[in-house]
């Protein structure tokens, strides 16, 4: 995706039949669906593609084995069909991108034989809707075999352990190949790209003034229908419309932590269904490291929420009570926070009782709001939206819903063994290029004639396989406009290794600054606001400094100015 060819495009003034808000998971998958009928449809996105929700999950694929037991003992039909829909979904994401999918296992240890025989009757219901699209059936095991498998885990007290298969995938590499693929199809897609407005005529909106935060140049939308996808933000972009909208979302922060390697089976994940307070926690194996996670608190709607040192260090307690060696801060990688937007019933108690189903809403004035919703069920979320889009806004509907099978990019020549068969042909380092697969698929190749053509396939880091190549290729195809863009959702580097990151920081900036036309001035600042940011991200010092830096940074950003003198960043032990 050439960025500037699409705000060409954005800027002709022709209608669009669709704008969607919104550069998540749901809004992308809105975006490809719409295209993929034949609509005229724009995405823009105030940020970066999947900066906010979409990049900070748990980065798991499931139907949600939680609200199946909730399902059953509440007698809830809207659980159910959420667990039927997330299973089936599922199995269509990681056929549908498998360079960035695959299948895991988990495991949860029972401490009684009921405990275990309940537990495996609901998973044994778990894999028969998952029918044809099943991931592997689950098995029940004796506390000796769970040992043998997951010899780090302290099994003490426990008799057994059930095991079922779920699914993992890169979050932020899904949420640009849904806007890369949506754009293959004729979608105009932007980040960078805020909302200010929506525009009415005759009390019906049909499109919206928006602002390029990279240039600051505005202009206006025009659209026959409206689809509001912002996640924790609809609310927001409601009151755009109405001031007066109540609000139709709860939202909950969801905190992980990336903890150093040597601590579970590369293909064996750790799930407790429930602690002392009831939320559920998972310790995944993730780019090579463990990812633990995650807490369930009530929390505000704000871009880039901090961490807060309570929500570590109840995740460290955990991890510690469960691992056969003491887990401290030093052992932290990195930490995020991402919130959830979970529909609100005024009828529940909390959020950890909020189902993750969707709901589509239509303002007087036309306005579509698509709320609620999880990852796994984006394209299913996308398909309602499009129907009801079509059925509201009096479009063709053209050809019918194709998302079912459709491969993303970087999936339609894939297959499992394609990264040794490159290495081997192109003398390249296995670990490499099956890094790069990881990543871009098919499109590996794209990547290392970058690399060879511009003499930049050393890596940014020396302690990862990310190369150069990678940042411009971010830059030229995936719209990356910021040092934040490549280090945080285009590569993984700052979900793995926040110190690493700071240090690539440079090498990044010089690339994009070639790519971009950047003065020493803009590459400073762009270090500068990328080192803030993942600052903000720490714990271990007053919230409200943390809350400050990130400001800082944001403002910063918008400026495109230099920031203050880098402060110290805290150690690891004053975490």
């Amino acid at each position: 995706m050439d960025r500037q060819e699409h705000l060409r495009r954005l800027q002709d003034g022709e209608p669009f039949d669709l704008l969607v808000i919104g550069g998540g998971a749901t809004g992308c998958g809105i975006a490809l669906d719409a295209a993929t009928r034949g609509l005229r449809v724009a995405l823009v996105e105030r940020d970066d593609f999947a900066q906010g929700t979409s990049s900070k999950s748990t980065k798991l694929v499931h139907g949600g084995v939680r609200y199946l037991e909730k399902a059953i003992l509440k007698l809830d039909k809207d659980q159910f069909n959420l667990v039927r829909e997330g299973l089936r979904e599922r199995g269509r994401l990681l056929k549908n991108a498998p360079h960035l999918a695959h299948a895991i296992r988990l495991m949860t240890p029972v401490k009684t034989w009921f405990q275990a025989a309940y537990i495996f009757a609901g998973l044994v219901l778990y894999d028969l809707l998952a029918g044809r699209l099943s991931l592997g059936r689950s098995r029940l095991v004796t506390r000796g075999t769970a040992q043998k498998l997951f010899p780090q885990l302290n099994l003490d007290g426990y008799v057994a352990a059930v095991i079922y298969a779920d699914g993992q995938f890169n979050d932020a590499r899904m949420a640009v190949s849904l806007a890369r693929t949506a754009a293959a199809h004729g979608a105009i897609c932007a980040n960078h790209v805020e909302v200010t407005g929506l525009v009415k005529e005759d009390g019906r909106i049909r499109g919206a003034q928006v602002r390029d935060r990279i240039d600051g140049r505005t202009w206006t939308i025009a659209a026959k229908g409206v689809v509001n996808a912002t996640g924790p933000f609809a609310d927001a972009v409601r009151r755009l419309d109405d001031p007066q909208a109540p609000d139709t979302l709860k939202v909950s922060s969801g905190i992980h932590i990336l903890l150093s390697a040597d601590t579970t089976p590369d293909d064996l994940s750790l799930m407790i269904p429930s602690t002392e307070d009831g939320r559920v926690l998972f310790m995944i194996p993730w780019q090579g490291h463990v990812l633990f996670g995650t807490t369930d608190e009530p929390a505000g709607v704000e871009f880039d929420p901090v961490p807060q040192c309570k929500d570590v260090d109840y995740l460290l307690r955990y991890a510690g009570a469960y691992l056969r060696r003491p887990v401290a801060h030093k052992d932290i990688l990195a930490v995020w926070n991402g919130l959830r937007p979970l529909v609100f019933d005024p009828k529940k108690k909390n959020t950890q009782e909020l189902a993750r189903t969707h709901v589509l809403t239509q303002s007087p004035s036309g306005l579509l709001t698509m709320a609620g919703g999880k990852w796994t069920s984006y394209r299913a979320m996308a398909e309602d939206a499009v129907d009801a889009a079509c059925l509201a806004f009096g479009l063709d509907r053209g050809r019918p819903c194709v998302t079912q099978e459709l491969h993303l990019l970087g999936s339609k020549a894939y297959y499992p063994d394609a990264w040794r068969d490159l290495a081997v042909r192109e003398g390249l380092d296995p670990d490499l290029v099956r890094s790069l697969f990881l990543l871009h698929g098919d499109e590996t190749m794209q990547v290392v004639a970058l690399g060879r053509a511009l003499d930049l396939m050393q890596p940014i880091h020396p302690s990862h396989p990310y190369i150069g190549a990678q940042v411009v290729f971010a830059v030229r195809r995936e719209m990356a406009r910021h040092v934040s863009d490549v280090l945080l959702r285009r590569l993984p580097l700052g979900l793995v290794d926040m110190a690493h990151a700071r240090e690539a920081a440079p090498v990044v900036a010089a690339i994009m600054g070639r790519e971009l036309g950047w003065d020493e001035t803009r590459r400073t600042h762009e270090v500068e606001s990328v080192c803030r940011l993942l600052e903000a991200w720490y714990t271990g010092y007053d919230p409200a400094d943390a809350r400050q830096a990130k400001n800082v940074a944001e403002a910063d950003l918008e400026k495109q100015s230099l920031l203050p003198a880098q402060g110290k960043r805290p150690t690891a032990e004053a975490m």
